[in-house]
């Protein structure tokens, strides 16, 4: 792991995740654009996710099959071609379409994340896990406030212009400087996808971080799919940039990842245990933040930081206790346990559409405690030594 392929890795990771929530602040200016309701262009997020959780079962377990430089130089070429496609977008439902292939094939960073454990010794994986993470949560963050900036000033296709222009030239960059990796794995495609479903039953730790770490990201969705609705209606009546904004509150989250990692990567199962029921209650105060707050910017500010950190240190301790199960299946590891990650996520553009289309703030509030409150209760019946 050279100085140069690190940097390129920690920015594909974040800009190929960037992808998945450019969506987010521009909701409200698609459905005027379409002249869509609220409930209409929640599609566009939930497919995403979907999209991205389905990519990660058809598409990463390939790493553990295929030379990864070649599979990350073609994802990043698809990629591409449908945020162009979805630039092109004459009609909501074409656009709701595209949203599910981009979704589907910005899959990189999840091959990316195995493959730089293979680069480093053991002992160092928590942190190229942390600092990787990290790269991912800066994506995410900044996609917010780069979509709705460039939705404010150019309209909403000129994101997805400008995300394919991106993809491309990360596909270049990879071609030029990943290593190449020569996977010893034999087995076809679909005995490859047939042991997905092995690894599922023959792991309890992989089950069980899975699905928790399903259920936060959830109640994670629940706010940023509806956040624009309550920002561009009084009291706020913000545009879609300063709706993008509220992305930087998470950059908490970023520069806890890489510490993250190290204490999870350094710690025992009573740790990392430790860590994921802090994010439980720290996403319950979230809730409860947002809830009493509503009208005001600050709660929305300090509750979103809580929901985004806990988010975080639950998903650094979940993957570094999932990757050190079975080294030889990391990207089918990975695999399952992202592809139950963003169902969750796709399950919570629901739900708090939905809540919100309901009873408005307070839907979406009930639909995160909702969640959070599932998470915690399976929380509670797992055994310490998982």
């Amino acid at each position: 792991m050279t100085l140069q392929m690190f940097w390129l890795m920690a920015i594909t990771c974040a800009v190929a995740v960037a992808n998945l929530y450019y969506n987010q602040p521009i909701l409200a200016a698609i459905a005027e654009s379409f002249n869509a309701s609220a409930d209409q262009v929640g599609w566009i997020p939930t497919l995403t996710q979907l999209g991205y959780a389905s990519g990660l079962l058809l598409f990463v377990p390939l790493g553990d099959r295929l030379e990864r430089r070649q599979l990350i130089v073609t994802m990043l070429l698809i990629t591409a071609s449908v945020l162009i496609i979805a630039a092109l977008s004459p009609n909501l439902n074409s656009l709701v379409v595209a949203s599910y292939g981009i979704g589907a094939t910005t899959i990189v960073a999840q091959i990316l994340l195995p493959f730089a454990t293979e680069l480093v010794p053991p002992n160092a994986q928590g942190k190229i896990v942390g600092n990787l993470m990290s790269a991912l949560f800066v994506g995410s963050l900044l996609a917010r406030p780069v979509g709705g900036w460039l939705g404010e000033q150019y309209g909403w296709r000129s994101i997805y212009w400008s995300a394919g222009g991106g993809m491309t030239a990360l596909a270049i960059a990879s071609a030029q400087l990943l290593p190449k990796s020569q996977p010893t794995l034999k087995l076809t495609y679909l005995q490859l996808l047939q042991s997905l479903w092995g690894l599922v039953k023959s792991q309890p730790v992989l089950r069980e971080a899975s699905l928790i770490q399903a259920i936060l990201f959830g109640a994670l969705s629940v706010f940023w799919s509806t956040l624009a609705f309550l920002l561009t209606r009084p009291p706020y009546s913000y545009g879609s940039n300063v709706v993008g904004l509220f992305g930087f509150v998470g950059i908490g989250g970023i520069l806890a990842a890489p510490v993250l990692g190290q204490i999870a990567a350094r710690g025992t199962a009573k740790t990392l245990r430790s860590m994921v029921g802090m994010a439980l209650v720290a996403s319950i105060a979230a809730y409860l933040i947002f809830w009493k707050f509503e009208t005001q910017v600050w709660g929305l500010i300090v509750g979103s930081m809580l929901l985004n950190l806990s988010s975080q240190g639950a998903l650094v301790a979940n993957q570094v206790k999932v990757y050190s199960l079975l080294p030889d299946a990391r990207s089918r590891l990975n695999t399952v346990f992202m592809v139950s990650t963003f169902l969750g996520a796709s399950l919570g553009s629901v739900v708090g559409t939905y809540g919100w289309s309901a009873f408005q703030w307070t839907g979406v509030c009930l639909a995160g405690l909702l969640l959070i409150g599932i998470a915690g209760i399976r929380f509670g019946t797992i055994d310490i030594s998982t």
